[in-house]
């Protein structure tokens, strides 16, 4: 392949990566996936040493050790146009030689779990409970911009576009599976299981309605009752088939776990949502380190 234009593969002065401002040696293999990049502190404060913290624009990072095992978070921002620039750079640190702009012969696989919040679609899946996503469809289109089509589930796909009668006019949905690894890693009897709708919208993708209506008023009861054989849609939230599509597209592993902060049927919100984020960071971590 002939080498990248410096368009393509844009780095700093430093030579560093341009969003994230990070160099090959500045991240771990296992990477924890944060929006705010307030939580991401919020995470390091259990590490036992914090080797190196960068920021640029929303994503923050930092690197260091816990119990011996060496870790990187990093703060994506909110929604799948954030996560496409997150994941290429991320990719390029390990599978690109920076210096010659070319992909090296050794391809290397990271381990990328986020730990967000979501909102539930099923009543039984109460505020201040963890969900880990099995599968992701995703509503936002970015996905599309890539060739996708040996990573995605196709039958998934055709279920959920009959089911909510999705508009053409919207774009296709894509559904993507998490790694089997990591699923395997961070399963759980405490952790409910599901297929997690990703949006590139917080309101209207979301049917929240303020003074704008939205396409389809009916959306978020088809979501509710959207099952593909022994799985059903369980939440909401705008990050992770981007992470699970880009993953697989470079052949990273990736899981999503979600704090429950919000139940949309029931119209209920978390009173301490700080406290349940913080019980599944130290669950994440205590999962990664065994």
């Amino acid at each position: 392949m002939k080498d990248m234009k410096q368009s393509e593969l844009i780095l700093n002065a430093d030579g560093s990566v341009y969003h994230l401002n990070l160099k090959p040696e500045n991240i771990a293999n296992d990477i924890i996936f944060v929006g705010d990049q307030d939580r991401v502190e919020e995470i390091t404060k259990y590490f036992d040493t914090i080797e190196f913290t960068t920021q640029k624009r929303e994503f923050k990072t930092q690197t260091g050790t816990y119990k011996g095992k060496r870790l990187t978070v990093i703060s994506t921002g909110i929604g799948p146009d954030n996560i496409d620039i997150v994941l290429n750079e991320l990719d390029a640190l390990v599978n690109i030689d920076l210096a010659t702009r070319t992909i090296k012969n050794k391809l290397i696989s990271l381990n990328i779990i986020r730990v967000g919040t979501s909102g539930s679609l099923q009543a039984d899946i109460p505020v201040d409970s963890f969900l880990m996503s099995t599968h992701a469809i995703g509503t936002d289109n970015m996905l599309q911009s890539y060739v996708i089509d040996y990573v995605t589930a196709s039958d998934i796909e055709d279920a959920f576009i009959e089911h909510t009668q999705w508009h053409p006019l919207k774009g296709r949905p894509y559904a993507v599976a998490a790694s089997d690894v990591l699923l395997n890693t961070f399963k759980n009897d405490a952790v409910f299981e599901g297929i997690t709708i990703t949006t590139g919208s917080f309101y209207g993708g979301q049917g929240r309605v303020l003074r704008l209506p939205v396409q389809d008023a009916d959306m978020n009861g088809k979501l509710e009752t959207f099952e593909f054989k022994t799985h059903r849609a369980t939440n909401l939230e705008m990050e992770t088939a981007a992470i699970y599509g880009l993953s697989k597209l470079l052949n990273h592993h990736a899981v999503s776990l979600s704090a429950i902060v919000a139940n949309r049927k029931l119209g209920t919100f978390s009173k301490d949502s700080h406290q349940t984020i913080d019980k599944l960071i130290q669950f994440v971590l205590s999962k990664i380190t065994n």
